[in-house]
C-alpha cells in the first residue's frame, strides 16, 4: 500500500514593511485580540516553523494557524482581515427606516397625535399604527434615528425680536464694554455698572441636617424643609474693575433700586466721576425713559442704558448672578432670611478679592451674524404660515 502524501506547510517570505506592520500588530497594546494572534501566526511562520510548534507558542488549534498562514500565502496582509459576512437577511427596508425618520421629524400635533414630542417608544407605536411595519421595537428606532442625529424628544426655546431698536440698543451696550460711546473711547473718570435683581432668594431650613460629602458619596440634602421667608438681591458690577455691589431687600421695586444706585453712587471714584453708564434690563424697576429721567435727577453724572427687549443676556450681572446661585444659594439650606442675606454679602467680599473681569467674546460681527440668521428663521416661519393659511 503506498504511503500517504505528506502536506508540507506553506512557506511565507516577508517584505520588510510586512514584516514592519506585522511587528506592530502583534505587539500594539491597542491591537484587537485576534489580529494580534493572526499576525504572530504569519510572524512565527516566517521563521520556518512548522504548523504545530506555532499552535502550540500562539496558543490556537492547528487548523487556525493553517488557515491564517494559507490566507496570507494567497493574499497577503489583506488576507489576514475577516472576510465580508452575509449575515441575517435584513428584516426592514430602507424605505421603512426612512418614512420612520421622516415622521420624527414633524411635529405630533401635526400628525393628530395627543403628544408634545416625540419618544422612541411613540414613534415605534406610530410607525405600527400607521402600517410602517408589523412590528417595530423603541431600540431600532433609537438606532435609526442616531445615525442622522435626529432627538425629536429634545427641544429648544426661543423667541422673535420685537423690539425695532434691537440692534442700535444692543450696539450701544457692546460698545460700552468695548469701552466706547457714541464712538467716542471712554476716558479716565468713566465707569460702566452692570446691574440687576435676582428675585425671591427663598431661606428653606432643612428638617434634617445636611451631611457632608464622603468616600463614595455625594453631599446629601433632606428633600424635606420649611419655608424662612425670602428676599431679592440686587447687584451692581463695574464691567471693567471686576467690583460687585450688592445689597438685600424684602422686595424689588423703584426704591431698592435706587437704594442700589445710591449705594454705588455715593462712593468713590463713582461720586466724582464724569459719567458713570448703569446698564439694566427692561424690568419694572428701572422702565423707560422715566427711569432714566429719575436716576439723572439723582446723579447728574448717571446715564442708564437699557439693553434691548428680551435680551438681558446683555447684560454682564447675569453671569455673576449664575455664580451666585451655583456657590452660594443651590442647594439652599439655610434657617432664616438673616442667613442668607449674610452668606451673599460674604460670598461679596471673597469674590471682589480675587475677581478678574469677564471675558466677553460676543462683539458687534457676532450681533451682525446672529440678527441675519434670526432674519432667515423669520422669513421661513411666515413663509409656512402663509402657506398654512392658504391651505
Amino acid at each position: 500500500m503506498p504511503a500517504l502524501p505528506v502536506a508540507t506547510a506553506r512557506p511565507i517570505v516577508l517584505t520588510a514593511a510586512e514584516r514592519q506592520r506585522l511587528k506592530k500588530a502583534a505587539w500594539g497594546h491597542k491591537t484587537p485580540h485576534q489580529a494580534r494572534v493572526r499576525a504572530r501566526i504569519v510572524l512565527l511562520a516566517a521563521r520556518g516553523r512548522s504548523n504545530a510548534r506555532i499552535a502550540v507558542e500562539a496558543g490556537v488549534h492547528v487548523d487556525t494557524v493553517r488557515t491564517w498562514r494559507g490566507r496570507f500565502a494567497d493574499l497577503g496582509l489583506p488576507g489576514l482581515a475577516d472576510r465580508k459576512r452575509p449575515g441575517r437577511p435584513a428584516v426592514f427596508t430602507p424605505l421603512q427606516a426612512a418614512q420612520v425618520k421622516a415622521l420624527a421629524c414633524q411635529l405630533p400635533a401635526e400628525t393628530g397625535a395627543p403628544l408634545s414630542r416625540w419618544s422612541c417608544p411613540e414613534l415605534a407605536r406610530e410607525a405600527t399604527a400607521r402600517g410602517i411595519a408589523a412590528f417595530v421595537s423603541a431600540s431600532t428606532v433609537r438606532r435609526w434615528l442616531a445615525q442622522d442625529a435626529l432627538k425629536p424628544w429634545q427641544y429648544r426655546s426661543w423667541i422673535f425680536i420685537t423690539d425695532p431698536l434691537f440692534r442700535p440698543k444692543a450696539q450701544q451696550v457692546l460698545d460700552l464694554y468695548a469701552r466706547t460711546f457714541d464712538g467716542v473711547e471712554l476716558g479716565k473718570g468713566e465707569y460702566v455698572i452692570s446691574a440687576d435683581e435676582k428675585t425671591s432668594i427663598q431661606a428653606r431650613c432643612r428638617c434634617h441636617p445636611t451631611l457632608a460629602p464622603g468616600q463614595a458619596r455625594a453631599m446629601r440634602v433632606n428633600h424635606t424643609y420649611g419655608r424662612g421667608g425670602a428676599l431679592a438681591y440686587l447687584a451692581a458690577y463695574d464691567v471693567h474693575q471686576a467690583k460687585v455691589f450688592g445689597r438685600t431687600e424684602p422686595r424689588t421695586g423703584i426704591d431698592p433700586f435706587m437704594n442700589l444706585v445710591t449705594q454705588v453712587m455715593s462712593q468713590e471714584p463713582y461720586a466724582s466721576a464724569k459719567r458713570v453708564f448703569w446698564i439694566v434690563d427692561n424690568g419694572s424697576s428701572h422702565r423707560g425713559q422715566r427711569s432714566a429721567d429719575r436716576l439723572a435727577a439723582a446723579f447728574p453724572n448717571a446715564v442708564l442704558v437699557h439693553t434691548p427687549v428680551h435680551a438681558s443676556w446683555l447684560n454682564q450681572v447675569e453671569i455673576y448672578f449664575s455664580v451666585v446661585q451655583r456657590k452660594v444659594v443651590s442647594p439652599n439650606d439655610f434657617t432664616d432670611i438673616a442667613q442668607v442675606g449674610d452668606r451673599l454679602r460674604a460670598f461679596e467680599d471673597r469674590y471682589n478679592a480675587t475677581a478678574q473681569p469677564f471675558q466677553w467674546r460676543f462683539t458687534a460681527s457676532d450681533l451682525d451674524d446672529l440678527l441675519a440668521r434670526l432674519d432667515r428663521h423669520t422669513a421661513d416661519h411666515q413663509e409656512e404660515s402663509s402657506l398654512c393659511l392658504a391651505a
